[in-house]
């Protein structure tokens, strides 16, 4: 009985001390996925004297990333998401592929797996350029979602960075 007593007493202190967890911080944006994805696209940009590696791809890779673009053209974020895991098996260190997944996964709203993909893909990739931008473009927007200020400043300032001209070519 005394056994019993003390084991009831301990789970009623134990509740009592228990404090709910805080709630997660708000987002710091509205913005839907597509517009998310659409202006992480637009830090890109166009610069044709910037600096930008493009490596030789597969035939068979290239195929499933267009199979992506048009899945995504049509809203069906999973089929696109599954494309690019198909061909992520083919090549899974490729940032450019890696960054596609990135924001395919804002478009499912899995803004952990975002981040995650973009800052893999960076870690990969070239550490200027466009691709660069768009890496941190979809960790600042994951950081807005999540609600950290800091971290969606930092990740601006990461793609302020990504920029660097070409050589000069006379």
């Amino acid at each position: 009985m005394a056994l019993r007593a003390l084991a009831a007493g301990t789970f009623v202190l134990l509740v009592a001390c228990a404090t709910p967890a805080p709630p997660p911080p708000a987002a710091l944006t509205d913005a839907s996925p597509e517009a998310m994805v659409a202006a992480i696209r637009a830090t890109a940009g166009h610069d044709d004297a910037e600096l930008a590696v493009q490596p030789l791809r597969d035939p068979m890779v290239e195929d499933l990333r267009e199979d992506a673009l048009q899945l995504e053209s049509r809203q069906r974020y999973a089929d696109a998401a599954a494309a690019l895991d198909q061909a992520l098996a083919i090549v899974p260190e490729d940032p450019a592929l890696l960054q596609e997944r990135a924001e395919a996964a804002l478009l499912l709203r899995q803004f952990d797996d975002a981040e995650r993909l973009a800052r893999r893909a960076y870690e990969l990739g070239a550490k200027v350029g466009p691709l660069c931008r768009r890496h941190w473009a979809t960790v600042r927007q994951a950081r807005l979602v999540a609600g950290d200020a800091a971290g969606a400043q930092s990740a601006q300032a990461q793609v302020d960075d990504c920029k660097v001209a070409g050589p000069n070519r006379f």
